[in-house]
């Protein structure tokens, strides 16, 4: 999905059931450590991120709401006490929320592996239909118990069956009648439950297999076999990276003006260290930001008089050597230089050409443009000419 398909739609909220007494577990569960954080951690990540939810409500058993309640709360959650069922927990979480939520998500605090995908997904279904469900389809086949439970008397379909699995959602008034719809005392397995009996119908929302409910020992090896899987592809997936890069020299009689690696004729060049290549040492600045690898001053310092007159282009090598140790390769370069003189227009082109093969890009990941200072200080009087690039990489 694209970043516009996560989206989360506005004036929505989530309310993670996070209050079971895991008694098939023999312990409570949502507090058990899966691949090294406690599994309701994992549960509530899909629903933390930055543009999400307007509000996060976790119910709570009231051991737990006393233990880490403010834990909770100091991290910008809402807290509920559980009820002795499911439906009385989630009775308690939706009154925490406030007018302004219109969409519901339902999510089992014991549900570590729903992913922000889902999350968005079934929250855009319930926008249309009123409510959705996520769920999978049936694997194995399916028979009806007889009524005393010895004997299988019935083979169902299972093309028109499916597990189905949270987050649930809602929109807010549709939840709200669900449970007042919901009999006093009576418990269901899920609140979509309860639609059935209105004669609403959830949209379907297919899901993953992975999104499985930790209720048993074995499912807490399966869910660890996953998360270990899921936290080992994250870390390995490039992400993309950004760097800053600035200079400027001064402009002086009697030196080569050179400019991303190209000789410019011009009575005047840049006084420099090296030979004062303004725009590869923006370039340099930035791609060494962008791997937080500092800037170009720490390995040519301009103490060293060995490296008096030297090519930037050199620099540009020990860039790309850096580069490589960190693992991390060009996206794209863009370069403003401002100078007043001389007019850069017409060398545009070469600049980029010298630039794309200096740190080995193909010529569309290169930009090369130039502004002037309109007349305005040193630069603005001929005086100087000063760079600024930007560079992304994937590390």
């Amino acid at each position: 999905m694209t970043a516009k398909e996560l989206q989360i739609p506005p004036h929505s909220a989530a309310i993670i059931l996070a209050g079971g007494l895991g008694k098939r577990m023999g312990r409570e569960k949502q507090y058990l450590e899966l691949a090294g954080r406690p599994m309701l951690e994992w549960s509530v990540e899909a629903f933390s991120g930055p543009d999400g939810f307007e509000e996060l409500i976790v119910v709570l058993t009231p051991e737990n709401l006393a233990l880490h309640g403010r834990d909770w709360e100091a991290r910008g959650f809402k807290t509920a006490p559980a009820g002795a069922t499911r439906i009385a927990s989630l009775k308690n979480g939706f009154k925490a929320l406030s007018p302004a939520i219109e969409l519901v998500a339902v999510h089992d605090g014991a549900r570590p592996l729903a992913d922000a995908r889902l999350v968005a997904s079934a929250l855009k279904a319930a926008l249309k239909a009123g409510a959705s469900v996520p769920g999978v389809p049936l694997k194995d086949t399916v028979k009806r118990l007889s009524a005393d439970g010895l004997f299988f008397e019935e083979t169902l379909d299972r093309s028109r069956l499916m597990a189905v699995q949270t987050p649930q959602c809602y929109r807010k008034a549709t939840l709200s009648r669900a449970l007042k719809a919901a009999g006093p005392g009576t418990d269901y397995s899920d609140e979509s439950q309860i639609l059935e009996k209105l004669g609403i119908r959830p949209a379907v929302v297919l899901s993953d297999y992975r999104n499985i409910k930790v209720t048993t020992p074995e499912d807490l090896i399966v869910a660890e076999a996953f998360m270990k899987e899921k936290t080992t592809l994250k870390a390995a997936a490039p992400r993309t990276r950004f760097g800053f890069g600035y200079d400027i020299h001064r402009l002086v009689e009697g030196r080569a003006l050179i400019l991303g690696g190209v000789r410019i004729e011009h009575p005047k060049g840049m006084l420099g260290h090296s030979d004062g290549d303004a725009v590869l040492h923006a370039v340099c600045d930035a791609l060494l930001g962008s791997v937080a690898a500092g800037e170009i001053g720490i390995y040519f310092p301009p103490t060293d008089l060995t490296i008096m007159g030297l090519a930037s282009s050199a620099i540009a090598e020990k860039v790309l050597e850096i580069l490589k140790e960190k693992k991390a390769s060009i996206i794209n370069i863009d370069a403003t230089i401002v100078a007043e003189e001389p007019k850069l227009k017409p060398h545009y082109e070469n600049i980029r050409k010298s630039v794309a093969r200096i740190f080995k890009l193909d010529l569309d990941c290169v930009s090369i443009k130039a502004k002037s200072r309109e007349g305005l200080g040193d630069i603005g009087h001929g005086g100087a000419i000063a760079c600024y690039a930007v560079a992304g990489v994937l590390k």
